[in-house]
């Protein structure tokens, strides 16, 4: 059945109401990380709601070099960058090694310049050893999520939580083994798009991304690993 309303007024509206799905952890001291833009908005209210700490993981959709719009793979930064590649993907657009190669280096010097933006000189989270909830506005595939609840697993993270707004019902379950638990509000099963489910998804500002991580910074911020 097709939608026939938007199910959240906005990101904030969607974040206040995920938060409420999350109370049970704020005893586990997590921290909440958000992909920036529209995620940050939606995470910070998560991080209100459990006196967390806020911070940002950048992750990169890698796309085909004739065809952006077609992703072949995603990357998050790190000491050790994440790199996921769908290699039916690569086949099927005809994109060379070399190419490919080009397209990483690419996102990886487009997300040294957000968190860069971002964060400014403040160093990532660390997250051995913690409970991590991660944060978006939604999911269309689950490809650069993939690759950042990967990345985060390999970091040492204690406990691995994934939280959404809304997602189709195959990401959320080909995510499962991921992380050890899901929170997502709405998967309907005719989902299309994450915007239309939102009565407001204009584009959210590097400007409100800066404000709320400067609001929710924390004085332990140290490297990833």
């Amino acid at each position: 059945m097709p939608v026939t309303r938007a199910l959240f007024e906005d990101r904030v509206d969607a974040g206040r109401l995920l938060a409420e799905r999350l109370g049970h952890l704020k005893s586990e001291s997590p921290i909440v990380l958000a992909l920036p833009r529209g995620g940050v908005v939606v995470g910070a209210e998560v991080a209100d709601a459990l006196e967390a700490p806020l911070d940002i993981l950048a992750v990169r959709k890698i796309g085909a070099p004739h065809y952006p719009e077609l992703g072949v793979g995603a990357m998050v930064d790190g000491d050790n960058p994440e790199i996921l590649i769908d290699e039916e993907a690569v086949r099927a657009t005809g994109t060379s090694r070399d190419a490919l190669l080009r397209q990483i280096h690419q996102e990886l010097h487009e997300i040294h310049r957000r968190e860069q933006l971002y964060r400014g000189d403040r160093k990532r989270m660390p997250v051995r050893n913690k409970t991590v909830i991660v944060v978006d506005d939604g999911i269309a595939t689950g490809s650069t999520i993939r690759v950042a609840l990967q990345a985060l697993r390999r970091a040492g993270t204690r406990r691995l939580i994934l939280a959404v707004p809304v997602a189709p019902p195959r990401a959320i379950e080909s995510l499962r083994t991921e992380c050890d638990e899901i929170v997502c509000l709405s998967s309907p099963p005719w989902f299309r798009t994450v915007g239309e489910l939102y009565e407001d998804f204009s584009q959210t500002t590097d400007e409100e991304v800066i404000g709320l991580l400067n609001k929710h910074q924390s004085p332990f911020l140290t490297s990833l690993s």
